[in-house]
């Protein structure tokens, strides 16, 4: 019989009450053990950090990945992660990329609470119970990996996406069954000082939209006062933005300050596409183009390539290689 850890981390999952708010771990998990089916062999363990996911940041996703390397030295090889869906496939990609495929992962939540407003019983209508038991019918059916589990549905966890905020099929990507591009790189092992390293990484996500030249020349401009470690694009379509030579200057000013210029799309699904002459630009200013699974995976690339390679050259020589 495997071996399952069981780790919550909070979220919807685990609220109670009106308004909702988080029941502590000490009183949640003796809940899902009462609610777990007696088949499996599932340990319940608390995370590191169990909070509202919209405040967990890299460092809280590095404590867990810790958890669980430290889990398998004790033979633990599947793990289910409750998680909040606000930032859940920031999490899964994060896992995804740093775990590889070293042992089976699939993270979970909900729309609704699993507990009734006392937190004595099983809520009316939930779907809490539906995702956890997709989650454990599904540990030991798929490939050494990172997933997602949702409305009986289960994602590759670096091509997954929230794409409702309220109903419960609230999750998109791509389906377990069908086969991916992964990387052949080993799982890297988290010690304190990443933890450390990552707290003062600095992202900045710029979306496009349709103003004048002028007015984003500007907003570069008020960039390069306080330039991020990465200065995400996020262009139209296939990555297409209509630059002019004060951008491309503003883009070089950014690298000499050490900022890494990331072109990537506001489209969720289909990849950039560099045909187009106006993308010729690209080029010229030496910015780095997206070729991450969705969104939350050019973050979590972001991560490991921060932790990895200190200088823009080797950002440059490595970017393309997974």
């Amino acid at each position: 019989m495997k071996k399952i850890a069981l780790l919550y981390m909070g979220g919807t999952f685990g609220c109670v009450g009106e308004p909702l708010s988080p029941m502590p771990e000490a009183q949640s998990l003796p809940h899902l053990k009462k609610i777990l089916p007696l088949n499996p062999q599932i340990d319940c363990f608390s995370a590191p950090s169990v909070k509202d996911s919209s405040a967990y940041t890299a460092v809280d996703w590095f404590l867990l990945i810790q958890q669980i390397q430290d889990l398998q030295t004790q033979n633990y090889q599947h793990f289910i992660v409750i998680h909040g869906t606000d930032t859940l496939s920031y999490a899964a990609a994060t896992l995804a990329r740093f775990l590889a495929q070293s042992c089976q992962v699939i993270i979970t939540g909900s729309q609704y609470p699993l507990l009734n407003t006392t937190g004595q019983g099983i809520r009316e209508v939930t779907d809490a119970l539906d995702n956890l038991n997709t989650a454990i019918e599904h540990i030991g059916k798929v490939s050494a990996g990172v997933y997602v589990a949702f409305h009986e549905q289960v994602f590759h966890a670096s091509t997954t996406l929230k794409v409702h905020s309220t109903a419960l099929d609230a999750f998109a990507g791509t389906s377990y069954h069908e086969q991916i591009r992964t990387s052949e790189l080993p799982p890297f092992q988290i010690q304190k000082q990443h933890i450390d390293q990552i707290a003062s990484l600095n992202i900045l996500n710029l979306s496009l939209q349709p103003i004048a030249q002028l007015q984003l020349n500007r907003q570069l401009e008020g960039i390069l006062k306080h330039a991020p470690d990465v200065l995400i694009i996020q262009a139209y379509g296939t990555g297409n933005v209509a630059v002019n030579d004060t951008m491309i200057a503003q883009f070089k000013l950014l690298q000499q300050q050490g900022c890494r210029v990331i072109l990537a799309s506001q489209v969720a699904m289909g990849g950039l596409d560099q045909r187009y002459a106006i993308s010729q630009w690209i080029k010229q200013s030496n910015v780095l183009v997206s070729n991450a699974q969705s969104h939350a995976d050019l973050y979590a690339k972001i991560l490991k390539m921060y932790l990895q390679y200190p200088s823009a050259n080797q950002w440059h020589e490595h970017w393309y290689k997974y």
